[in-house]
Order: structure tokens, then C-alpha cells, then sequence
């Protein structure tokens, strides 16, 4: 409570020189004893505080966690997203520093007679809370010397870290004489020791390797220890990434298109001009060349690169193909990486080890210096906004970082948002267009088919008899599809056909969905779940039936019809495993499957020469949402879809059902026409006074009592108006489109404005008034040009 400022402390003089911003300490707080974890933010001399100031307690870290420049972007961030500063600075750290972890300190010289008298004889020294701080000067004094190294351990994933290895004592002279003596049976030995000999600077090697690559058993390595021609050791193995087995790639000779795009980024590189260029491109033009080509200039130049992908689309594909280019040099960050992982790739890139990072959202916050180009894949994303506090758009924190660096900021897609494309026809971006695919071929051939004519709504099922005919087709070629359905399990509702009754949620105001291989209902906002009912809870008819499509269904269909089809199905529920979205793509690739159904996750970035079908059930499901960016998302994912088919020689085909085949947004789509779209939903959203044309600030209460939510909302309502002119457009409150969720009531207000100089400071105020709020049960959030307005 009342918290979001910094406190003063007194640091201990034996602290005096370890103590820098960017590092955690303990420190007493409050009136009690209560101890709590905090940032150092700034060192200074003296103080204006009247009092007697309390010491710090203990450092919590030896080497800082931020950068400077971290800190001085938690300030912004702060102020930018309405959000309290610490909840800002943990946000940088992985997890792991958040979870429990031990820290050491390994040598990096081990024959310094200080460094042996701290280690012991030990391979290593813990740091503990015991420690004096005469030994922490110490260790901070080796560190600053490069003498000791510290290194983060967590303390469930202790025991993975640990890997048996071989090493030896013996020179090359000593080894051959060993050789020499060895029998011409002792196969094993020999075998050992020439790769001894051969691999002498690239050692300790570590038991697998010398298992897997080379055959030699671990029964041959103990004989050879037993003889002294080796010692066994352990090593601390930093984890790789799941998933991770790029071929080396080199550079492609570029297109016109692509040379002119690579030059105008290389020339903003080399003169550390921090311009935006926002790359619109045809699905299959060859943007990811551009980056990796970009990437390349700002490494020549002694620089970082830093490329984000959106979230899951974060395809093992595009991280091969990075990796594939600049092997060693690149770092992955994610979320299906475990803890341990993910720290590992961020000590990694702390310690100057990488050059590149690839990662979705949080990987902006990535510890790189020195950054040279900043690149935002598939821009228009709304992965990219963080959906609670701090609620910070990827985009807007890179724009701030290339400033600081003095780097160019590459924006890439083939339907770039809005507000992006609103900026380049203002100059505020630098546009660049790729019209051309790569190889030159044609854009897929698009059918509209509509699903409410006589011919297609007789049909059982959801596959019009177009799509079936396509289907086959593609089949008896032993080419591929993919096959789209914006919505995961069996059906979406169970209804009573007696009294219509519909099973909701006990917690939230939505209904349940059937998940067939669970045999339960389940709530996909809250988790609730229960046995699918028997018979109507209501009128106890028997006649209950499910209604709407998910994607268990289709594959059920599919299946059906297509009995020889291969099918494999990724959605939520599929790839909740580690490593499974990789797996299943992987599969997909080397054709162990014919048709490839999902969710919106298999809608981008995914580049298989062999698919020539791609296939959209109900074109309609993002039409329906009721939110002004629904025509837009639409638009956006069709498009995608669509330039999944016929990528490489073959020539693609794309069926799209829908009810609605007049809408702007499939009609375009199907062309793949974003600027007769752009016109077209710009005039609406200007009709409409919805942004590019105004700013947008969300602000929603939520409590478990409607009432006092209304109160609350209407209170909040009040304190607005004060302080916006007539200009602004003040909407609500009203109920969020599910109401309920979690058994709390939403209510939201909008406002959109132009220009309402008073309004950032009166937003500021009003988080701090309800901080007290939460103590009854209030949760008051305040989101920044949100991206879902329900």
C-alpha cells in the first residue's frame, strides 16, 4: 500500500563498495520487524531525511539483476501502463529470480591463492544469508577482477543441472604411450583414448556424448579410471531449449523487393538512426530474409539484434531458421521453456555469451546491450499486449529501448494493424512494401462458399460438399492441408431440446463446452469443470444435445470421411505438453500426417512446400465478437491462413465457409487486398470515433457484489469528467460482454480522446486512491489503448 516511490537506507560500510543500482537487497520495513526484498535504484551520498535511517539487512544479489537502462525504463513503463514501478521491474526478471534459487560462486582462476582459500577445496561456494559482510566484499572484489563468477541455481532443477564428464591429466605424448601399451583387443580403450588425444583442448566431455556420438560405454570410461587414464568429473550443463535442431542455413540471394528493404534498414544500422520501418508484405515475399539479412549488418557492426515472434506462433520453424543462420550466437525465449530453461538463455544473454534473441512478448525485456536493430515479427498481433499489470504493448517498448540504443525499429507483416498503417501514411513510420512472393508464384486461388445455400445447409456435418471434393483431391495427389477452426473442443453449448436449457458456468456468465476425449464440461475462462450431465438439470429430459463446432468434432469428421487421412489436430488442449507444438509440426513436415487441423495457431508462419489446401470451416466465428477490431481480426487471420497454401512449386487453393459472404473483410481477404480493407475499415472506425482516430483508455471495476461495483464504477465515472474538456467521448459504465467471471462482476468505462492533457494525471491519482480498495474486495484496472474491448 502507498508503496509506488523510492525509500531511503543506509548502506553498511562494509557494504560500501558492493552495493550499485540494479541490484535486490533485504531491508527492514514499516514499524515491525517485517523484512522485505526491494530494488536498489540509486546510490547517493546524502540524504534530506530528517530521521535516523535503517541499514540495509543483506544484498540479495552480488552482480546487478537490471541494467541502468532497465531501471530508467521501469520509470516509463510505470507511468505509460498505470502500473505501480515493482510489479514493472519484476516483470524484466525471469521467473526464476522470483522462485526459490541458490546462488554460487565458481571460479574462473582457480589457482588464485584467494579463490582457494574462499572455495576450500570445493568446486564451488554457496552464498548464503549467513555470510559476513567482510565475505561478501571478498567475492564482490574477485568478481570485479574476473577471478570468481556467480551463477544462479534453481533449487528444484539442482539436480538436472549436474552431468557426469571425462577429463584427463595426461599430455598427448603421455596418451599415445598409454595407447601403445593397451592390447590390440582392448578396442573400447584404444577408441577412448584416440578421441582423448583428438579432442584434448574440448575437454571434460560429458558421458552422453561420449555414448551416443562415439560408442564408447561407460563401462570402457570406469575400466580407463580405474587405470588412471581418466578422471571423472562433473559439469554444470546450461539447458538448450526443446525442439532445437536447426540445419545450418546461409544467405538467400534476395529478391528487388528484398535487396531495396535489406539496404534501407542496413543504411539506418550503420547510421544508428532510430527510425521505425514497417514492412507490408505478401504472405510467402520473403520478409524473414529481410530480418535475418538485417540481423547479419547490425552483427558486422560489433551490435545486438533482438527479433520477437508472437507467442505460440513462435513456430520452431522460425526459431530453426535463426538459429539455423546464427547458430551459438542466439538465444531463445518463451513460455514453453521450463524455469530452469528459461533462466539459463537469460544468463546466457547477461553475460554477452548471444548476440541475438529470439523470443515472443516478455522477450523485449531481454538483458542485451549494445542493440542494433530491433525487429517485430507479425506486428499486428495482439499476443503482443500484455493482458494484466503491467499492461505494456511489445511495440511501444521496443520503440522506447531503439531510442535509447539509437537502433532501427522493423515492424513486419502481411496486414499490419491500423494504428501501424495509419502511422506510415503519416511518415511517422517509413513504409516498405513487398507486392511479389519469392519464387514468383501466384497467390493461392480463393473460393467463397456460402454456407447458407440450399446445397451446403443440407449437408451433415460442417464440410460443404466444395470442401470435401477439395479434400479428396489433395489426398489422391499425397499432397497436404491444413484445416482452420477458430475454437477449441467438441462443441461449444449443451442444450436441452425439451426446455432450452443451457449449462453455464457456476462462476462466470458463460456456457460450458463439451470436451469429448474428457467426457466433461468445461469453463475456458475459469477452469471449472463437471461430468457431462445425463439428462436435463432442469426438466430432467433426456433430450440434451450439443450444438456448435470444436475441433475434437471436426477431427471426429474427418476421420469419418476420410478414414485412409492421416489427421493431426493441434489446439490448446493438444499442446499443453512441453515440446508437443514442436513435435506435432515436426511430424506435419516430414509427412507422417495429410491434414493438419487447428486453432488460430496453425494460422501463421508455418512454411510446408507440399500443402496446396487450406481449408476454413466458419469463416464467421472472429465476425461475431463484439468488438470494433472483429472485421479487422477476421481480415487478418483469413489472410494468414490463406498464404499457407502453395508456398513452394505447387500451386495453392483456399476454401473459406461462411455465412456471411458479402462482408468487406472476407471478400478482401479472399483477394488478399489489404488496401481496398484499410479504406474501407478506416472509414468505419472514423464514423465510429474509434482509434487510429482517437486514443482509448479501458477502465473496468470488478467485485463480487454487483452493486457496489455499479457505485464503485459510477464514482470513478464522476472523477473522470472532472478533468476532461468537452472534446472527449465518455462511455459506460456498462457490463463487459461476459459480466461475470470468476464470480466477480465487470462493469467498464471507455474514454476516447485527442488530446486531454489533465486526463494522464487524474488516471495516475485514481490508482493510487484505490489501492485501499482491494482490501474490500475490488480489483480497479486501467488499460492503455486496450486491445479487446468486450
Amino acid at each position: 500500500m502507498q508503496t509506488n516511490r523510492p525509500f531511503e537506507y543506509l548502506i553498511p560500510d562494509a557494504l560500501s563498495d558492493v552495493v550499485v543500482p540494479g541490484m535486490r537487497v533485504e531491508v527492514p520495513f514499516g514499524r515491525g520487524k517485517r523484512k522485505i526484498q526491494g530494488f536498489v535504484m540509486k546510490v547517493k551520498d546524502t540524504s534530506d531525511f530528517q530521521g535516523k535511517l535503517k541499514p540495509i539487512v543483506r544484498v540479495i544479489d552480488l552482480k546487478p539483476v537490471l541494467s541502468n537502462e532497465m531501471l530508467k525504463l521501469s520509470y516509463w513503463l510505470a507511468d505509460r501502463t498505470y502500473s505501480f514501478q515493482i510489479s514493472c521491474l519484476q516483470t524484466m526478471l525471469p521467473s526464476v529470480m522470483r522462485a526459490k534459487y541458490k546462488q554460487f560462486v565458481v571460479p574462473i582462476v582457480e589457482n588464485d591463492p584467494e579463490v582457494v582459500a574462499l572455495l576450500q577445496g570445493k568446486p564451488t561456494f554457496e552464498i548464503t544469508n549467513q555470510l559476513d559482510d567482510e565475505t561478501i566484499k571478498l567475492i564482490n572484489k574477485l568478481r570485479k577482477n574476473k577471478k570468481v563468477d556467480i551463477q544462479y541455481v534453481v533449487q528444484n532443477q539442482a539436480v538436472q543441472v549436474k552431468r557426469q564428464a571425462v577429463t584427463t591429466d595426461l599430455n598427448v605424448i603421455q596418451l599415445h604411450e598409454e595407447k601403445s601399451k593397451l592390447r590390440a583387443n582392448a578396442k573400447a580403450q584404444i577408441k577412448l583414448l584416440e578421441y582423448l588425444t583428438a579432442h584434448l583442448h574440448d575437454l571434460p566431455v560429458e558421458f552422453n556424448v561420449l555414448e551416443k556420438d562415439y560408442g564408447i560405454s561407460r563401462a570402457a570410461i570406469k575400466t580407463a579410471e580405474k587405470n588412471h587414464l581418466v578422471k571423472i568429473t562433473e559439469v554444470t550443463k546450461l539447458r538448450k531449449p526443446v525442439g532445437m535442431t536447426p540445419e545450418k542455413t546461409t544467405k538467400m540471394s534476395l529478391t528487388d523487393e528484398q535487396k531495396q528493404a535489406v539496404d534501407q534498414i542496413d543504411e539506418a544500422i550503420t547510421d544508428e538512426d532510430p527510425k521505425t520501418f514497417l514492412i507490408e508484405g505478401v504472405t510467402g515475399s520473403g520478409k524473414t530474409e529481410v530480418y535475418l539479412q538485417s540481423i547479419d549488418k547490425a552483427l558486422q557492426q560489433g551490435k545486438t539484434a533482438l527479433m520477437l515472434v508472437p507467442e505460440i506462433s513462435l513456430t520452431p520453424q522460425m526459431v530453426n531458421r535463426v538459429v539455423g543462420r546464427f547458430g551459438d550466437q542466439v538465444a531463445v525465449l518463451h513460455s514453453g521453456l521450463s524455469n530452469g530453461e528459461r533462466y539459463d538463455e537469460w544468463t546466457r544473454i547477461e553475460n554477452h555469451e548471444v548476440k541475438v534473441v529470439v523470443g515472443a512478448r516478455s522477450a523485449i525485456f531481454a538483458p542485451l546491450e549494445n542493440i542494433g536493430l530491433i525487429i517485430i515479427d507479425e506486428e499486428h498481433e495482439a499476443s503482443y499486449k500484455q493482458d494484466d499489470n503491467p499492461r505494456y504493448h511489445a511495440r511501444d517498448v521496443a520503440l522506447w529501448r531503439a531510442k535509447v540504443n539509437k537502433s532501427p525499429v522493423v515492424l513486419g507483416s502481411a496486414t499490419p494493424s491500423l494504428e501501424s498503417r495509419a502511422r506510415a501514411e503519416k511518415g511517422v513510420y517509413q513504409m516498405i512494401r513487398m507486392k511479389k512472393r519469392v519464387n514468383e508464384q501466384k497467390l493461392p486461388q480463393v473460393q467463397i462458399v456460402d454456407m447458407r445455400d440450399a446445397e451446403n445447409s443440407a449437408v451433415k456435418g460442417d464440410f460443404s460438399p466444395v470442401l470435401q471434393a477439395s479434400l479428396q483431391e489433395t489426398l489422391n495427389k499425397h499432397d497436404q492441408a491444413i484445416i482452420l477452426l477458430n475454437r477449441r473442443g467438441y462443441s461449444s453449448f449443451m442444450m436441452c431440446r425439451e426446455c432450452g436449457f443451457v449449462l453455464k458456468c457456476p462462476n462466470c456468465d458463460v456456457s460450458l463446452t463439451y470436451h469429448k476425449d474428457l467426457g466433461k464440461m468445461k469453463c475456458h475462462y475459469c477452469g471449472h469443470e463437471e461430468p457431462m450431465p445425463q439428462f436435463c438439470p432442469n426438466c430432467r429430459s433426456k433430450k440434451i444435445g450439443f450444438y456448435g463446432t470444436g475441433t475434437q468434432n471436426i477431427e471426429q469428421q474427418l476421420n469419418d470421411l476420410f478414414p485412409q487421412a492421416r489427421v493431426l489436430r493441434m489446439d490448446v488442449d493438444t499442446t499443453r505438453r512441453k515440446g508437443a507444438h514442436a513435435k506435432i509440426l515436426s511430424q506435419f513436415g516430414q509427412h507422417k500426417a495429410d491434414i493438419l487441423l487447428g486453432t488460430q495457431m496453425i494460422a501463421k508462419g508455418l512454411d510446408f512446400p507440399d500443402v496446396t489446401l487450406v481449408g476454413v470451416i466458419n469463416a464467421d466465428t472472429t465476425l461475431s465478437l463484439a468488438d470494433f477490431r472483429a472485421s479487422e481480426r477476421t481480415f487478418q487471420l483469413l489472410t494468414q491462413v490463406s498464404g499457407r497454401a502453395g508456398r513452394a512449386q505447387k500451386s495453392g487453393h483456399v476454401v473459406i465457409q461462411t455465412f456471411n459472404p458479402d462482408h468487406y473483410a472476407i471478400k478482401d481477404a479472399a483477394k488478399q487486398d489489404y488496401e481496398t480493407f484499410f479504406k474501407q475499415e478506416m472509414y468505419i472506425r472514423h464514423q465510429s470515433n474509434y482509434t487510429p482516430y482517437y486514443f482509448t483508455t479501458l477502465i473496468s471495476v470488478a467485485n463480487q457484489d454487483e452493486g457496489k461495483t455499479l457505485k464503485r464504477s459510477y464514482w470513478l465515472k464522476k472523477q473522470l469528467q472532472t478533468a476532461l474538456s468537452d472534446d472527449a467521448i465518455l462511455l459506460g459504465p456498462s457490463p463487459t460482454m461476459i459480466s461475470r467471471k470468476q464470480n466477480k462482476y465487470y462493469y467498464q468505462i471507455i474514454v476516447k480522446y485527442k488530446h486531454e492533457p489533465k486526463l494522464h494525471q487524474r488516471l495516475l491519482e485514481i490508482l493510487n486512491e484505490t489501492q485501499a480498495d482491494a482490501k474490500s474486495g475490488f480489483t480497479v484496472a486501467i488499460d492503455n489503448e486496450p486491445q479487446h474491448i468486450d
